[in-house]
């Protein structure tokens, strides 16, 4: 019942991806507000954030926002011990950022990690 996930290798999947897919791809941003569009309701219309080695600013304007950012992980001990402690795909550093976006854009979160 469970599938296993190897995290550690489906990050530079997605990134050769997008390389292929992109005109320009930014690395090392740290988003920090997502930008509303005035015209239209609810709908995202890009994202703010800075370079976290230089502190360069960038303004994103975007058709679609995907966020990535991931929830919080290893706030909980499993209840395997010793067994699944470090071996979970999501990232180590994974400081819930993701929530940190969407919840003052007031966006309904699907698909978040639950804790039983």
């Amino acid at each position: 019942w469970q599938i296993m996930i190897h995290g550690e290798s489906y990050k530079p999947i997605i990134a050769e991806a997008a390389r292929k897919a992109a005109t320009e791809v930014y690395n090392r941003i740290m988003v920090t507000h997502l930008l509303m569009d005035k015209n239209r309701p609810n709908t995202v219309a890009g994202a703010v954030g800075f370079n976290v080695r230089d502190g360069t600013f960038y303004v994103f304007r975007a058709r679609a926002v995907i966020i990535g950012a991931g929830g919080a992980s290893h706030m909980h001990r499993p209840r395997a011990v010793g067994e699944v402690m470090g071996r979970t795909w999501y990232a180590r550093w994974s400081s819930a950022s993701a929530y940190g976006l969407m919840l003052p854009a007031g966006t309904k979160m699907i698909q978040m990690e639950n804790k039983i």
